[in-house]
């Protein structure tokens, strides 16, 4: 018995293979069942995101990791060839290392972003629901989550902002302290002005206006921010409202000027404003800087926080290495006690089943006329030869090996006594 993880992620595979390979919701309750069938799997797991396909399955046999890429090619109507070229295989400890390694973030495209860890536990509730975990894979995913709590809880793998629209949002909440109060102005309406306004809908923003050229964008974007929308030419006079603003255009000339922050600063009283611009070209004038109660921070200041950031990200993510190497062993361990629990019970088993038969047929003898003592004796004896059969022949195997070390083990559990020294030539 062994575990294994299939996958194809962002690292191995381009997005249109991920697309194909990807179980939505109405076909991973069948995925789950038809997995089974035609991989023979005992326990089965199917993680699927935008970035990752990964099957976690307890197989019969490390060589069952044929079958299981089998089994997904097969199930996506993909190439067989394709899916082997762009996939991964890890077996045992390797698949369980892989396993919490991305429950703890640490196989994202952004190390240790926590979204990661709410879908590996939605996949283990799902193929929980569908009867597809037992006693080992239950184990195995509450330590995987034990293990990620204790990552996000113990290293800073998770608070540093390593995205430019993260760490523009994080600068503001460190300077503004909270951001329930405060209003801000978008400028642009792009990709990473709509992270930016992802991260401020987060962090509970009093008021969100978006300014773009195209006033149906802005309208667009402001309305699933339940925000207003104005044209960049209406800036000027909305721009003593802003608390904070965040711009991130294409266009190729500042948008806002020293003069036009100036006079904004005036009716607020001169109460401060901070101004983060993302663009280049920059949408801001530089000089925008020099004026007392505005603070000016540039696209190259975020980043030079976000490498920062990624560097503490990487420290930390090797003190989370080293607590999931230690929950791997330590599953190992239950494993193996699991496994032996149940060599155990199936050797007490066979002895008493050995035991039962020896006995019916001694009780059938004295039924049939023999007499009592010579069926007892016949059981007495026969019950010692298949009790004696398995311990003499391991005996006689390891009387065999050039190391006492097994045979002298073997005594001692047997309770036999005097075991000669070997002529080893030696006193």
């Amino acid at each position: 018995m062994t575990i294994i993880a299939l996958g194809i992620n962002h690292k191995s595979a381009p997005v249109n293979l991920r697309e194909k390979v990807a179980f939505s919701p109405d076909k991973l309750a069948h995925a789950l069942q038809s997995c089974p069938q035609f991989t023979d799997a005992e326990q089965v797991v199917i993680l699927s995101t935008c970035n990752r396909t990964e099957v976690y399955v307890k197989a019969n046999a490390p060589e069952d990791a044929e079958k299981l890429s089998r089994w997904l090619a097969d199930f996506h109507q993909t190439d067989y060839e394709v899916i082997n070229k762009h996939s991964y295989i890890k077996r045992g400890d390797d698949a369980i290392n892989h396993l919490m390694r991305v429950a703890c973030g640490l196989d994202s495209l952004i190390v240790g972003e926590p979204q990661i860890l709410g879908q590996v536990k939605q996949a283990y509730t799902e193929s929980k629901n569908a009867g597809k975990i037992n006693t080992e894979f239950e184990k195995l995913f509450q330590s995987t989550f034990s293990v990620a709590k204790k990552v996000r809880t113990d290293t800073e793998i998770g608070a540093n902002a390593v995205s430019v629209a993260f760490a523009a949002v994080q600068l503001a909440k460190q300077i503004f302290s909270k951001l329930t109060h405060s209003n801000v102005l978008l400028i642009g309406a792009g990709e990473t002005i709509e992270l930016v306004a992802k991260h401020l809908v987060d962090a509970e923003t009093k008021s969100i206006t978006v300014a773009n050229r195209t006033l149906s964008r802005a309208s667009k974007l402001a309305e699933e921010l339940n925000g207003n929308a104005i044209t960049i030419s209406q800036i000027p006079e909305h721009l003593s409202q802003a608390d904070i603003v965040i711009s991130s255009t294409a266009s190729s000339l500042p948008l806002i000027s020293r003069g036009t922050v100036s006079t904004a600063l005036k009716l607020r009283k001169h109460k401060p404003m901070l101004l983060i611009d993302l663009a280049v070209p920059r949408d801001i004038e530089d000089q925008v800087g020099d004026l007392d109660d505005a603070y000016l921070y540039t696209v190259d200041d975020l980043q030079n926080i976000v490498e920062q950031n990624v560097a503490n990200r990487e420290i930390a993510a090797q003190q989370a290495e080293q607590m999931i190497a230690t929950m791997v062993s330590s599953y190992g361990s239950w494993q193996q006690h699991y496994q032996n629990v149940d060599l155990i019970k199936n050797y007490r088993e066979k002895a008493a089943q050995t035991r039962d038969d020896a006995l019916q047929k001694a009780l059938k003898q004295i039924e049939d006329g023999a007499a009592p003592d010579e069926a007892m004796k016949e059981l007495a004896f026969k019950l010692t030869q298949a009790m004696l059969h398995g311990p003499t022949k391991a005996l006689q195997q390891a009387s065999k090996l050039s190391n006492d070390e097994h045979l002298n083990f073997l005594a001692k559990a047997l309770g036999v006594d005097g075991t000669e020294k070997r002529e080893t030539g030696k006193e």
